[in-house]
């Protein structure tokens, strides 16, 4: 791969519940001949407007900072560190977050977002929409914010996906000396959520981007549950 390009997607809008985030998608995409979608491409979708399509908003107090801590424990299947204000837990996904995913960032005051309870569902339902709607074979990807265990800063990676493989697979193949790699898998839906972020941002009001000239043998079946989130068999850190 020589070339990738990524653009956002202007005039999204506020979305509510209920919306249907491919037809709106499709006609963001074709208000220009140059974010028209193509097939191929790979539409990064935020966590946040699937959310409030899918109505995973609850009411809590805005003038009680700590009124969605309720919220956390009732997302949680468990909590694994409790520091302050701050819950590290364990959601019905198998994602491992602080504060179960809950956010009250670009949502309204009085409002907390949840995470939605399948994204790999709702990535499947948005790409079947878009090759309607946009009459192109896309990939999408569902993307949210995360922290990084020893590392400071956040970065957005993959909740749900569909029509790309989450990992690629490089064991047994040879590196750039001709040594065979034994171990390395690449989360390639999580690198190509934190590349789409920079241009999404997280004050621009883009929660749409494409990714454009991905390598076409990434296109394929998986999803982030199965692929992607490692087995508590497998984990040294839980």
């Amino acid at each position: 791969m020589s070339r990738m390009e990524i653009f956002g997607i202007d005039g999204i809008g506020e979305i509510q519940p209920g919306d249907d985030l491919a037809d709106i998608i499709a006609t963001a995409a074709a208000s220009s001949p140059t974010t028209q979608l193509q097939n191929g491409d790979v539409v990064v979708v935020t966590q946040k407007i699937v959310s409030k399509a899918e109505n995973r908003l609850v009411k809590i107090d805005p003038n009680d900072p700590l009124s969605h801590k309720p919220l956390v424990e009732q997302e949680a299947v468990r909590v694994l560190r409790r520091r302050g204000d701050l819950l590290l837990t364990e959601t019905t996904h198998g994602f491992v977050c602080a504060n179960a995913g809950i956010d009250l960032s670009n949502v309204e005051s009085g409002w907390a977002a949840l995470l939605p309870v399948d994204p790999d569902r709702s990535a499947r339902r948005i790409r079947d929409g878009l090759r309607h709607k946009a009459n192109a074979e896309v990939a999408v990807i569902i993307s949210d914010t995360f922290g990084r265990t020893w590392r400071r800063g956040v970065t957005d990676v993959a909740i749900g996906s569909a029509g790309i493989l989450p990992i690629l697979d490089l064991r047994g193949t040879p590196d750039a000396l001709g040594r065979e790699m034994h171990v390395t898998e690449v989360a390639i839906v999580d690198e190509i959520a934190g590349a789409a972020e920079l241009v999404m941002g997280k004050t621009t009001n883009i929660p749409v981007a494409v990714v454009r000239g991905v390598e076409a043998h990434w296109l394929g079946d998986g999803n982030v549950k199965d692929d992607i989130v490692r087995h508590p068999t497998d984990d040294l850190f839980r």
